[in-house]
């Protein structure tokens, strides 16, 4: 990254609509997650997170305190995320990394009590398991039938 970026968490705003509205990305890449135009509504317990570079969102991810959690934790104390996408305009600048390796100091701000953050990912989908792996997200060794196949649990546990 350049200087000239500065990356930050901040929860989802309607200011920033527009902007999430616009993300685009590739067929390989949107198979495996959801655009934020496609999240119309957050339910309780579901929190919109973007991925700042100064006041422009940049990516997009989901965290959710809701029942979905317990399938794939036992942890009451865990939150899950999901729906994490980079806009194709802003890809291979680092910003899905820096972005995750913010994410344990957000989380501990925001939910104290969390200790543990879950995640699936799809076995096919190996840059996003590079990427899980490289922040600090180790493999459960559980598997989930997903949509498109199976999926990996990886957690980040002890934030």
């Amino acid at each position: 990254m350049s200087k000239a970026e500065k990356i930050t968490l901040k929860f989802l705003s309607e200011e920033y609509l527009d902007d999430l509205n616009q993300f685009e990305l590739p067929e390989e890449q949107y198979q495996f997650t959801a655009l934020p135009k496609e999240i119309s509504e957050l339910a309780e317990g579901q929190y919109g997170v973007m991925i700042m570079n100064y006041n422009e969102p940049v990516g997009f991810f989901l965290l959710h305190r809701t029942e979905r959690v317990n399938e794939y934790t036992n942890n009451p104390h865990a939150l899950l995320l999901t729906a994490l996408s980079i806009n194709q305009m802003h890809q291979r600048k680092g910003y899905a990394r820096k972005g995750m390796t913010l994410l344990a100091d957000f989380v501990k701000d925001v939910f104290p009590a969390c200790d543990e953050i879950v995640l699936a990912v799809n076995h096919r989908n190996i840059a996003a398991q590079k990427l899980y792996t490289n922040v600090g997200f180790k493999d459960t060794y559980r598997r989930k039938e997903g949509p498109k196949g199976e999926q990996y649990i990886m957690h980040l546990q002890s934030i």
